[in-house]
This record gives C-alpha cells, structure tokens and sequence, in this order.
C-alpha cells in the first residue's frame, strides 16, 4: 500500500565495502598479539627481567610501590605536607615580623610620654577636662 522513504541496505553491503580495511585491522591486532608476547619474551631475557625474578628484589620493587602509592604516607600526602609546612613557615615569618614590630613599639610607648599621650589620643579618643573632640571620618 505505503511505500517508504527509507534505504534498506544490505548489512553485508558495509562488509564488503570495508573487507578491506577489515582485514588489515585484523592482521595488525594478530601482528600487536605476537609483538606482545615477543616482548615479553625479550623482556624477561633482559638485564631488567632477570632481575625481577630474583624473589628480594621483586619484593623491595613491590614494597616500594606500595609505599610510594598506597600507604598513609604517600607522595601526594608527603606534597600536601611539605605546602603546608611551607605555608607555616611563611606565616611564622610574617608573625615574627609583627611581634618585632610591636616590641618597638610598646617600646617607643614606655620610654618617651610624648609618644604615650599622642597614642591615647589618637587609638582611644582620650583628652583632657578643658578638650573637646571632633572625630572625622572619611567617606
């Protein structure tokens, strides 16, 4: 009754256009096969492969991957403690650099009173009876 619009094509149509590139997908997956298995036939007849067989060196390598990936004291927690050490340290120095600052200061403030009354007038808004102050303020 009602034709359709669509293509119908033949599955084995895309088959047989692509047979081709198939078959040279196919022959290079058999060629990675075999190159695979050759290296690792090579692999174990070097110096390398040799030494992985011996049980105390396949045991240190082992050991060492465990601790360099796995355990509570890896590399990027060791990375994240060495930042934060850093970061410590940064803000050590900043505070030490305050402290040094305000030793001169509370210095300054217990030897000369010239120095005293200027920072009461000027941090607490202090005066005398016959003063009157006017703060201000900036916008």
């Amino acid at each position: 009754m009602f034709k359709s619009n669509k293509i119908h094509l033949n599955p084995n149509a895309y088959f047989c256009r692509n047979r081709r590139r198939q078959l040279d997908i196919a022959q290079h997956i058999a060629k990675l096969v075999k190159t695979g298995t050759g290296f690792w036939e090579h692999f174990r007849g070097s110096k390398y492969g040799k030494a992985l067989r011996n049980k105390y060196i396949l045991t240190a390598v082992i050991f060492i991957a465990w601790l360099l990936l796995f355990d509570q004291n890896n590399l990027s927690e060791r990375r994240k403690s060495s930042r934060e050490y850093n970061q410590l340290l940064e803000e050590k120095a900043y505070y030490l650099k305050k402290i040094d600052e305000d030793r001169k200061r509370i210095n300054e403030l217990k030897t000369n009173n010239d120095n005293l009354e200027k920072f009461a007038r000027e941090q607490y808004l202090m005066k005398k009876d016959n003063e009157d102050i006017f703060v201000i303020v900036d916008e």
